[in-house]
């Protein structure tokens, strides 16, 4: 079986001056909604499935010299159409496992910010998360991390820190948290405000709270709206962990709560409150740098932003009061896939068994209002 791995693949799309042609062979409105940055769509799904040989005419005309990954969701039809490919003369071979092996890839650097320390954004390409891990004198903190958890335990070991804490900004709706499982592995507190905590054994924070990482200060700043238990982290004043309150051109959405039915407030009236929770944020200093939990495309670490550039960015910080919650009240993009199951799972009311994570967060985040 001729077959690529994701992070092989991560490493040619971002060292290679002239990559692969990632090819995706899934139906076009899958395609649309989520795929591999600068991958391109030949719709033979069916044909492939139904009758490989019928597929042939519609992927006779990629280019002859080209190097080819074939994409599905979970690499079994596009096994089949590297087969095809190849009978055809083409170079090619599968991504293992498709999108479901793209999920699983993770990026990390450094973050340019002014701290007596360092800070490392950790990406996930296929899911557009960002999280992030502070070190300072030794002593490290993890903010929103994915539930792959060696992911962290790399980072932590790259630079020799010892974790005291581990952080949530909320109870994500896109992706299972391993906050609660890294906490444990090491032994530290877990720390997710008790609205958000509704069944889980957390270390409560509440808004104004400093917890100290090594010589820096993080302090607890309560943003609620995308969730009534958000918060952002404001560290040592240098950096702000948004999470999914604030992006860079966008902000978090407000309905997701209200329909997992685990919160019993209405999405007008969180509308209202993320409105206040912006500005308080937007209180922060201008050169403070603006790190959310979520970018949009296939994030390359670090990806950053000044407070003072988001305002100048981000249209949805232009708009009144009355404006803002009525257009966030009112237009409600499509959901992160199993939203409902993995927002359960993570304020503690389901557990999903490991072998089913994978394909409970396969597809989009979608967390952001548009």
């Amino acid at each position: 079986m001729q077959e690529l791995s994701p992070d092989a693949l991560s490493e040619q799309l971002r060292d290679d001056e002239k990559g692969p042609l990632v090819l995706d062979v899934r139906h076009e409105a899958e395609f649309e909604d989520w795929h591999v940055p600068g991958s391109v769509n030949v719709d033979v799904y069916d044909e492939l499935t139904d009758d490989p040989d019928s597929a042939k005419p519609a992927l006779s005309d990629l280019p002859d010299d080209a190097e080819i990954v074939t994409v599905c969701a979970a690499g079994v039809v596009s096994q089949t159409a590297t087969e095809v490919l190849r009978e055809l003369g083409y170079d090619a071979v599968t991504l293992a496992d498709g999108m479901n092996g793209w999920s699983r890839v993770h990026r990390h650097a450094e973050v340019p910010v002014d701290l007596d320390g360092t800070l490392v954004q950790v990406a996930r390409p296929g899911k557009g998360c960002l999280s992030h891990v502070l070190v300072s004198e030794g002593e490290a903190a993890v903010f929103d991390p994915s539930h792959y958890r060696g992911e962290y335990e790399a980072v932590l070991d790259e630079y020799d820190a010892d974790p005291v804490g581990v952080f949530d900004t909320h109870a994500h709706a896109d992706h299972v948290s391993g906050a609660a499982e890294l906490a444990d592995r090491y032994g530290v507190p877990y720390y997710l405000h008790p609205k958000d905590a509704l069944a889980v054994d957390a270390t409560p924070i509440e808004d104004g709270q400093i917890v100290a990482v090594g010589g820096l200060d993080v302090e607890v700043v309560h943003t609620p709206g995308h969730s009534e238990g958000s918060v952002s982290f404001d560290v040592d004043g240098a950096a702000l962990l948004t999470g999914d309150t604030l992006f860079h051109e966008s902000v978090g959405r407000v309905e997701l709560g209200v329909e997992a039915g685990i919160e019993d407030a209405d999405v007008e009236g969180n509308a209202a409150t993320l409105y206040e929770s912006l500005r308080r944020l937007l209180d922060r200093p201008d050169d403070a740098v603006v790190l959310p939990a979520h970018d949009p495309g296939s994030p390359e670490p670090p990806v950053t932003a000044t407070l003072g550039e988001v305002k100048r960015r981000n249209a949805d910080l232009d708009r009144d009061r009355e404006s803002f919650v009525a257009a966030l009240a009112s237009d409600v993009p499509d959901h992160p896939p199993n939203f409902e199951r993995v927002k359960r799972t993570n304020v503690g009311r389901e557990s999903v068994p490991a072998d089913e994570l994978a394909e409970l967060e396969l597809g989009p985040n979608n967390c952001a209002a548009e």
